[in-house]
Order: structure tokens, then sequence, then C-alpha cells
């Protein structure tokens, strides 16, 4: 049984939660089996940056996804579960993968381990047990561990539709809501049902009124969270100082738009009406006309007004980092303490100057941040205060 295997790591000597509770959070330990290149690994860390540094290929990617299944979601390649199981080698079959974790919290550590169900029929469905107890959603991750991450997939952001932009934005949500998740995971089951409803018909129309309530519930309370971020967002980034650009931020949508006139009760019934309104024309489509999921975050730099996506690739990258800094100071500010970033390659693209700049917020915010790269020289100005780990052939050795 797969459950049996997701397992949580010992910690030899551990001292009481109370003593041992950090002011900030951080993964301490991790261990993977059968993930991707990874037939087994393990890797103790502190609550101070990471760095780890290889070849390319080396497999340093890999462990920073593992991290991200620590997260609601799909992981940050957002990938097929079963993508994801290490493949056969002449040592012996794989099986499916699993990750366990220790999570540092100020509240004290928590056991987390996830993993691919191979028994469920479909071959996607993730288990999840949060110290030894099995959970019934990945949102309850949301309530232990904020996380969010930079990787160079995510170097078009702003070139790409806006279904990436949204999910960048609802991992920010969550740093500061942890409701959100659920929320966001309830708004799109009920528009897969009443979507497949429309597509199989004929729908009970009671059916159909019940899932648009929910929708218009969820929805309405998805698209006020995401307003209320951005709007703090971007005052937090007008006023960061330092080489990176200031950016601009703002919601787009016309149901954003409603919450911009009318009270948020007001707007869920306008969404539920229109909903219901839309029934022939989505079910013809098989799509979904109105909704948050169809709203976008829109980016700019402050200094030319010129749209991120008219930008360079370098400064598009700087913009992004902006933003996510932002997000860290402002998570640290209202909740005392910032999300463990996620940094794949950002070395790349950023001059001397901003490296430093990146490295100084990252230790003067407190923050775990998880950076990988090629050329450890690279980091050479977090060596005080980071960890360093060499990565090759699958193994993990520190430097």
């Amino acid at each position: 049984m797969l459950a049996e295997r997701i397992e949580t790591p010992h910690i030899e000597g551990m001292i009481p939660a109370a003593a041992a509770a950090p002011a900030r959070p951080a993964v301490t330990r991790l261990a993977l089996t059968d993930f991707r290149s990874y037939a087994s690994a393990r890797l103790s860390a502190d609550e101070r940056p990471v760095v780890l540094t290889g070849p390319n290929g080396a497999g340093k990617t890999n462990l920073l996804e593992a991290i991200s299944f620590l997260a609601p979601g799909r992981g940050m390649r957002r990938a097929k579960l079963a993508e994801i199981d290490r493949r056969a080698a002449p040592s012996g079959p794989a099986g499916a993968w699993t990750v366990a974790a220790t999570v540092a919290t100020p509240q004290g550590p928590v056991q987390i381990g996830t993993g691919r169900d191979a028994e469920s029929e479909s071959g996607e469905r993730r288990l999840l047990r949060i110290d030894g107890a099995t959970a019934k959603s990945q949102t309850v991750l949301a309530e232990h561990l904020s996380l969010v991450w930079l990787t160079p997939q995510m170097d078009r952001l702003f070139q790409e539709g806006s279904a990436p932009r949204r999910r960048f934005l609802d991992r920010l949500v969550y740093g500061f809501d942890p409701a959100h998740a659920a929320r966001v995971g309830g708004y799109e089951q009920a528009m897969r049902e009443r979507a497949r409803l429309l597509r199989d018909g004929p729908a009970d129309p009671a059916w159909l009124s019940a899932l648009e309530q929910r929708m218009a519930e969820h929805g309405i309370a998805v698209a006020a969270a995401r307003r209320e971020v951005t709007a703090r967002l971007d005052g937090a980034c007008r006023t960061a100082a330092g080489p990176f650009p200031a950016a601009r931020l703002a919601l787009t949508g016309e149901v954003e738009g409603w919450l911009e006139a009318k009270p948020a009760l007001a707007a869920e019934e306008e969404l539920r009406f229109r909903l219901g309104a839309a029934r022939r024309i989505d079910g013809e489509s098989g799509t979904t006309t109105i909704g948050p999921h169809r709203g976008d975050l829109a980016v700019s730099h402050a200094g030319t007004g010129r749209p991120a996506a008219q930008c360079s690739t370098g400064e598009q990258k700087a913009l992004l980092i902006s933003v996510l800094l932002a997000q860290a100071r402002l998570q640290r500010a209202l909740r005392g303490m910032a999300p463990v970033m996620l940094l794949d390659e950002v070395t790349a693209h950023l001059d001397g100057r901003r490296r430093a700049a990146l490295f100084d917020e990252i230790t003067g915010l407190g923050a775990q941040a998880w950076l990988t790269g090629t050329d450890p020289g690279l980091f050479a100005e977090l060596a005080p205060s980071a960890q360093f780990f060499g990565v090759a052939d699958g193994q993990i050795a520190p430097r």
C-alpha cells in the first residue's frame, strides 16, 4: 500500500516543540522515494537559505519540485502525478513516488507525507498525511507552510495566457489567507461538475442551480481575496527601493469589476444570475463564459508605465522577483513570517548588483530560500548566511 510508504522522517533527539519552535517556517528534512531521478534521497537542513549547485540534469530542480508538493496543487511543474514516478532502473522497477518532510513552524515541527496513489482508478490521486493522520484535502497544507516559487518557465509568465498569472497570484494569496486554497478548489470543482452536466444533458435544473450557487459563493470570495492582495502588493511594490524595478499591479476582469461598484453579496447574486442565463451558450461551447477564472493579473513597470509583456527578458525577470519580494515583505509584516521561497536558476538574467540585492533581501527577511544554479561562485555573497549542497549523479552532499 502506498499509504504505508508515506512515512514521516525520524528526528533523532527531538526537543520539545515549545523550545524548538523557530520564528520562521522552514523545510528542515526532506526524504524522497522513486521521485523523478531519485530512487531515494535524504537531505537535512536548518532554517537558513539552502543553495543547491551542480551540473545541468543533476536533479536540483527535482528537489525543489518535491518541496513544492508540500503546498496545495500540482507542484511547480504542474506535471501529471504518474509522470513524476522514477523510470525503471537496472536495479529493479520503481514504485509510485513519495515525499516526506519535516516542516518547522512557529507552533512546532509538522511531519508531512505525500505521494501518488497507484491503486486509484486514474492513478492521478495524491495521498496526504500530516503528523501521521490522513488528510482529506490538500488545502490543509496551506495552514502549515506558505510556499512561493520562480522557475525558468515562469520567465514567460507575462507572455502567456492568463491562467498561469492567476495561479501565480493565488499562490501569493495563500500566504495571507490559507482558506483561499479551499475556495479556489471548491469553485473549480463546481465549475467542472456544471460543465459536465451541460455537456452530457439533459441536466436537472435544480442541480444546476445548486452548482451555480456554489460557484457564485466561492467565486466572489476568490475574486475578492485576489483583489485585496493585488491592491496590497501594488502598494508594497511601489514603495520598494533598490535595483529591482517597482511594479504596478491590477486585477482585471468582468467579475472583478463588479466588486468595484457593488457589495460582495450583490456581486454574488449577479454571478449566480449570469451563470443561469449562460447555460445554453456554455453547453454549446463547452466553456464557462463568466466567472473569476477569466480574470487576469496585469503587471507593468512603474518607472516607464510599460506593460510587463513589452519589457525586455531581463526586466520581466526583475519585475517577477520584485513582486515576489514585495509579497514576502508584506507577509512578514502582516503575519510575522516570510514564505519559504523556491528559486530555480534565479540568477539567470541578473547582473551582479541585482544578485547581491536579492541575496540581501532574502537574508534580511529571515526567509528560508532554496536556490539552484550550476556555478557556486554566483552565490558567494550568501556563503556566510547559507548552507551549500552539491548535487551530482543522484547524490546530495554538503559543500
